[in-house]
């Protein structure tokens, strides 16, 4: 009855409801950024535990599952006419539904955006240091992270976060876009130091005794196309998965970018979805396997940290941090859209759009997150938990059971195939579920210490 036109014809408006201004290239941009996340610097550490051609099929087949549950979710919101994610668990499964999916939203993005807000806290005093030429054991309070991370939260992501549409966001999305395009060009042709007596031996080796035609920059030999799995590296190699499953998660967000596309069709925004999926997917494959390329077996978890051991003031090296740090910040803005939408929908469904609960929520959430960063160090474990519970519901078990909830049985009997794509699809979210958590159980028995998921 929420949705239904009120006594005097006139639909009562919630904060959800937006006359659609936002144009398609504006929703591509938006959306792809919500999909890229920090995410992208540990994908190269991936595709060393894989090998290029396994990681880039993983990779492919995690694309396009990702298209697919979008697809179910745009499907199931048309029949419906509802454009909430945690509207379409409340229409599902009522009231325990619409808390199911407001939690998982606001737990999965706190969790993204705290992981962007420790790459600005860790990298943002390099660079200042770099620039400066400062001594890094030294204790001025512009090197430290902590400052750093409340300046950059106060004076960039809280006013992008105030305004009142996320369409309006699609300029700072697209730089930040064009910051990681910078950032594959630079990875490219970064060339680390400890690798130069390789290309020593194979310049004064290999190289003179064959033609041209067959040599390359680097030694190819050491490069593994196809990883021979073994009991040693079987761990690493199956924890590749759900990194890259979480790398494409941008679910919370497609609906809201969905209710401000102008003239908004389902055909027209599962358009928006795929070529942002397809730009994505190409960015994150170039920058594993320059990342890898360049490094090879040396390379870290976190891409940025493997460059550590180059001279930390080359410029190019430089360049590469400015433009991952300004990238991952205006992330921020657009994760906390749907966050404060699911709060809203949870504590204020019937509520209009109100400017002070807006500022207040995305003030609360802010300080809340600068919180967890600044005094919880290793609270990174708690978001991989987060992360491998969370993401599977949004991505894949959410959009399946809704979807078998919401199409008519009429229209869809259970037998029908999408319906039993759908339950397979639910299965394997589980499935995911169950493998992150635990690879995270055996990274914590034995030691060790991976970040599971996360964005």
């Amino acid at each position: 009855a929420e949705f239904l036109p009120s006594a005097d014809g006139k639909k009562p408006i919630r904060f959800t409801d937006f006359e659609g201004k936002t144009s398609f290239g504006m929703s591509v941009f938006n959306l792809g950024n919500a999909i890229m996340g920090s995410g992208i610097l540990g994908l190269a550490y991936a595709m060393a535990n894989t090998g290029v051609l396994l990681f880039l099929f993983l990779l492919t087949a995690v694309a396009a599952l990702s298209s697919y549950s979008i697809h179910l979710l745009l499907k199931a919101s048309g029949i419906v006419g509802i454009r909430a994610y945690e509207q379409l668990g409340y229409r599902a499964f009522g009231t325990p539904g619409k808390m199911a999916a407001g939690i998982a939203i606001t737990l999965q993005n706190i969790g993204a955006m705290s992981s962007y807000l420790y790459i600005v806290k860790s990298e943002l005093p390099l660079v200042i240091q770099a620039f400066l030429k400062a001594d890094p054991n030294s204790d001025l309070w512009y090197l430290n992270g902590n400052y750093l991370v409340i300046m950059v939260s106060a004076s960039v992501i809280l006013p992008l976060a105030l305004m009142k549409q996320l369409g309006y966001l699609g300029y700072t999305s697209g730089f930040s876009l064009s910051c990681m395009v910078f950032f594959l060009t630079a990875v490219s042709l970064i060339e680390p130091h400890d690798m130069l007596l390789w290309h020593l031996i194979w310049t004064h080796t290999v190289h003179r005794h064959f033609p041209t035609a067959l040599c390359f920059h680097r030694p190819v030999s050491r490069t593994y196309y196809i990883h021979n799995i073994t009991p040693g590296n079987m761990q690493q190699t199956a924890y590749t998965i759900p990194i890259l499953a979480f790398a494409f998660v941008c679910h919370p967000e497609v609906l809201p970018i969905y209710t401000e596309l102008r003239n908004p069709t389902k055909k027209k925004m599962q358009k928006v979805s795929n070529i942002s999926i397809l730009v994505m997917y190409t960015m994150y494959f170039l920058a594993a396997l320059f990342g890898y390329l360049t490094f090879y077996g040396n390379v870290e978890p976190e891409l940025l940290h493997t460059y550590n051991r180059i001279d930390p003031y080359d410029t190019l090296i430089l360049c590469v941090r400015v433009a991952v740090l300004t990238a991952v910040t205006l992330t921020v803005p657009i994760v906390l859209f749907p966050v404060r939408r699911a709060i809203q929908q949870m504590v204020f469904p019937t509520k209009s759009f109100n400017w002070i609960r807006h500022i207040s929520i995305a003030v609360i959430l802010l300080t809340f997150i600068n919180m967890l960063v600044i005094f919880a160090p290793n609270i990174l474990g708690i978001f991989g938990v987060i992360g491998a519970t969370s993401a599977p519901c949004l991505i894949f078990i959410f959009p399946a059971v809704f979807y078998i909830r919401i199409v008519p049985k009429d229209k869809e009997p259970m037998t029908s195939v999408p319906k039993i794509l759908a339950v397979c699809f639910a299965a394997l979210g589980v499935s995911f579920m169950v493998m992150s958590l635990s690879f995270i159980i055996i990274d914590w028995t034995t030691g060790t210490s991976r970040a599971a998921g996360g964005h």
